[in-house]
This record gives C-alpha cells, structure tokens and sequence, in this order.
C-alpha cells in the first residue's frame, strides 16, 4: 500500500470522528444551558419572594392570607354645611350680644370655644367592663372616640395606683360641639325626671359653665337594656366670655333652660 493510500484513508477517519464530536460538544453544551437556565430561574423565583427583614403585617398569620381590617372612612361634613345652632349664633345671637355689651369690634363678641364631656369610674378598679362600657357609650353619645384619664398619683388607702385607668373623657369643637348641645339642649334635658331647670350659677368666673348629668339614658342614642349600670357625666362647656354674665347671656340665647 503506497504512502498516499495511506494518507487519504487517514483523513476519512478523522471526518468521520469529527461530527461524533461536535454532536457530543453540542449535547453537552445544551444540558449546561439547561442547567444554567433552570437555575435563572429559581433564582428569579428567590428573587420574587419578599426579603426576612421584612415582617408580616399585623393580624395576618402565616398560612392564613386573610386581609387586613380595612379602617373605617371618616365621615367629612358636606361642603358649606352648617349646624342649626351655628347658623343661629351667626345670624342672630352675635348680633344682640354686640348690642347688649356694647362691643367695639366683633371679636369681643363671646363664642363657645370647645365642650368637655367627661367621667370618673372609682369602681373600674374592681371591674374593669365597666371603664370599657362607659368609653363605648360616650362614644355613641358624642360621635367620638374616648380619651382613658389616669391616677396621677397612688393612693393605698383606695387601692389605687399611678397611670391606672379610672375614667373617659372627649373634647369636641367645630361642628361636633355645636351638634351636640343642641342635642343636649333640645332633646336629652327635657328628658330629665322632674327638670326644673339648669343652674344658673354654675359658673366658675371665667366664663365657664358645668352641668352634671345623672343619668346618660336621657340621651336617645342609649339603649336601657344593653347598659351595665346606670351612671352619669360631666359637661363643661368653654367659652371665650371674660365674665360670667356674658357667658350666661350666650348660652340663654342659645337656648340653654336656666331656672329663674
């Protein structure tokens, strides 16, 4: 066999070795793809979960998924609205407290500036439902949320102790305020067993004025069979008068029933 023969029967070998090789080097290097593309993706898919810092929210629990308790909306006044009792104070009480005082400017003129409902509960030492029944009552009384007082200070011979709850209390202005004494003028005093009129002193000499309420059925947003006792509030109405006279002569014209 010549040097040639030799040569060419060589090079068929190696042709035909060649492609074997190629489709190995092209199976192999698709499994690494696969591999590679596999692994992208689950670390997409870690990449999508939240991270451990972050915490779940509250009132949610791990394999329950269910909602977060949707707050609830604040109720806004329609725009230009106005109290009944406001209305009255603009159009006509102003105007007879500036003639009966005889006031130079219109801002010497004396106006309610916030109202205190407010109640002490000694025996929520003992029994603690009834401090929650009485911040839920006040609540449907004046439309807002309660403020729980505290003990300033211990007291061992009532069994009492510093920053203990032993009351509620809410401030209203604006609109509220107005609302709710026309409420308590017109609809809960008339109310009241054998009425026979509000105070007329119980002024504190600047302007102030504070009623004591004994019982909260005579509001009608109370219902009887659904209290745990019967009990009473104070009201303290603020207003800007200096003097107790035209504090007394502003809430007459609002209609407040002092007893003559």
């Amino acid at each position: 066999m010549s040097k040639e023969t030799k040569d060419a029967e060589g090079a068929v070998e190696k042709a035909a070795v060649a492609p074997a090789k190629a489709e190995k080097g092209s199976v192999g290097a698709s499994s690494k793809g696969g591999k590679g593309a596999e692994a992208g993706s689950k670390g997409s898919e870690k990449g999508s979960k939240a991270p451990r810092g972050e915490k779940q929210a509250k009132g949610q629990k791990g394999g329950g998924g269910s909602e977060e308790k949707a707050k609830a909306a604040v109720v806004k006044d329609p725009p230009g609205y106005k109290p009944r009792l406001k209305l009255m104070y603009l159009e006509t009480v102003a105007k007879d407290l500036k003639e009966e005082f005889a006031y130079k400017s219109v801002m010497q003129i004396p106006r309610l500036s916030k109202i205190i409902v407010s109640t002490g509960l000694g025996e929520a030492i003992a029994n603690k439902k009834l401090l929650d029944s009485a911040s839920q009552e006040i609540s449907q009384i004046t439309g807002r949320k309660v403020v729980k007082t505290k003990a300033k200070k211990s007291i061992a011979n009532f069994k009492v102790r510093k920053d203990m709850d032993l009351g509620v209390m809410v401030t209203l202005r604006g609109n509220v305020m107005y609302e709710f004494l026309d409420r308590l003028i017109n609809v809960a005093m008339p109310r009241i067993k054998d009425f026979r009129g509000a105070n007329p002193n119980a002024f504190d000499g600047h302007g102030n004025y504070s009623l004591g309420v004994t019982e909260q059925i005579i509001f009608p947003e109370i219902d009887y069979d659904k209290i745990e006792r019967v009990s009473g509030m104070n009201i303290a109405v603020v207003t800007s008068a200096k003097t107790d006279q035209e504090a007394r002569s502003l809430l007459a014209r609002l209609g407040m029933p002092f007893r003559k």
